[in-house]
Formats: C-alpha cells, structure tokens, sequence
C-alpha cells in the first residue's frame, strides 16, 4: 500500500463526510430510523458513508471495503481490507452531546496499518503518519492544505492515580466493577472511538470495553492508538485484536498506554 497516497485520502475524506454529518447535526431537527439491530441510523450516517465510499473505491477499486452502512460488505472475509465506520455514536448525535466521530482504517494482514478519527462537532482530527507514528492536526482544517501537526504519544501512567476513560452510552456495571479494580484519580465518560484518541494523546490511561464491538468501532482508533506507542488487547487472553473474518468475534478489549498493569 502506498501509505503516501492513502493518508491524504483518508484525511480528505475524512473532512468531507464530517462536513455532511454536520449540515445535518445543525439543523433543528433530522429523521432517526432503526436497523434491523435496533441501532440507530441517520441521513447523517448515509451521506458520510456515501462520501468515503466513492471516494475509496474510485482511488483503490481494488481492495475490498466493509462499511458499517453497507449490510452486504460485513459478509465479505478479507484479512487487507478497508473498513469505515462514517458516523461512529450515533446515539451521541441523535442526543448532540457532540462525542461522534468519523472512522477510516486499513487494515493489512488482520492488523490496522493506518486510520483516520475526526470528530467534527469537537473540532479534533487524529491520524497516522506514512512514515509512522500518530498525529493531531490543530485546526481549522482546509481540503486543500494541512495544517499544524502536533505529534502524538501515550502517558507514562501512573498506576497509584490512572485516569481512566470509558463510554459514555454503553457503560454498565461489568464496567464499574472492572474499573473499581484499578486506584484512579480520575474518571471520564467519552463516546465513539474518540476514546482510543484520549489514550493515545495521554489524557487518559486506560479505556476498557466490556460490551460486544464490531471491528469497525475500533479499527481507526486503534491504528491511530498503536501509532502513539499504545495497545488494544482481548480482554480474556490480552492478545492483540484481530481484524478480518474469522479473526473477529466481538471480543471486548482493553485499550492502555503501555506501563498499566492490568488487572
């Protein structure tokens, strides 16, 4: 994969489906449907994907791409492939609690080799280097040019006062009590994928996911994590996630900044 042609790509596409969700998220009011998994889904969520899709396709036709939106990619087995979350935390959206991101990953051999997170609403971008390591461009942000870089990289946690990061619509009490384990000083409930974000930058040390995931919640952030020197682990046998059928099986996962002694 030619990482210097992918990653513009990835951030331009990126900045054009968080300007369509956006034109929906400002008006007054918008139309929230169900799937057929009781989830929620918007035009907001169908006009991003519209947007990375085309845009995927066109540059790379021939690598497969798995996108949330689209119900018949998630029966394709890849292990290089792309895969799109367009609108990740629809339910903060719906709620315009702000915390909802756009995801963009590739992943090579069952492992993210690079990603894209914006979170439009929040006005912060992160994403991986070509050459390796993860950044956050400080906007405002233009099509056409990138802006200030500010290199990224996980804490050096402190395991006496952790600050721990969690989600925001789907914590329940496996959580807490998994958290309870842990001596924290400080506890922040985030949505969408910008969690892994918040490790990788190190405003958080630690983000447990005790709930079933699809891989395309979590690729992006965890390329983008993986990039600033931090880990995505199962949570039964701490192994890296795998990408690509048959590797995924909605694990939970423990994301960390290196020097965390998990529990």
């Amino acid at each position: 994969m030619d990482f210097a042609k992918l990653m513009p790509l990835f951030r331009r596409l990126a900045l054009e489906a968080g300007d369509r969700i956006m034109q929906v998220y400002t008006r007054p009011d918008f139309e929230v449907r169900a799937k057929g998994d009781a989830s929620p889904v918007t035009e907001a969520d169908e006009a991003a994907d519209a947007v990375i899709s085309a845009g995927l396709r066109a540059a790379f036709p021939h690598v497969p791409l798995i996108t949330e939106e689209q119900s018949a990619s998630h029966a394709l087995s890849a292990r290089t492939f792309f895969i799109v979350d367009p609108l990740d935390g629809t339910k903060e959206f719906v709620q315009r609690r702000g915390d909802f991101t756009v995801n963009i990953a590739y992943v090579q051999d069952g492992v993210p080799m690079a990603g894209v997170v914006y979170a439009p609403a929040k006005g912060r971008l992160f994403y991986t280097r070509p050459a390796g390591g993860s950044v956050e461009e400080i906007g405002p942000f233009a099509m056409d040019r990138i802006g200030d870089l500010r290199p990224i990289r996980v804490s050096t946690p402190d395991n006496a006062a952790l600050m721990v990061v969690a989600s925001k619509s789907h914590r329940d009490q496996a959580t807490d009590d998994y958290i309870s384990r842990y001596a924290v000083h400080d506890l922040t409930s985030a949505g969408s994928s910008l969690k892994f974000c918040l490790v990788a930058t190190g405003e958080a040390d630690l983000y447990p996911r005790l709930g079933r995931t699809m891989e395309w919640d979590t690729a992006a952030g965890d390329a983008v994590l993986r990039g600033a020197g931090g880990h995505v682990v199962r949570f039964d046998d701490h192994r890296p996630l795998a990408y690509g059928k048959p590797g995924w099986d909605n694990p939970f996962f423990i994301a960390f900044a290196p020097g965390v002694a998990l529990k």
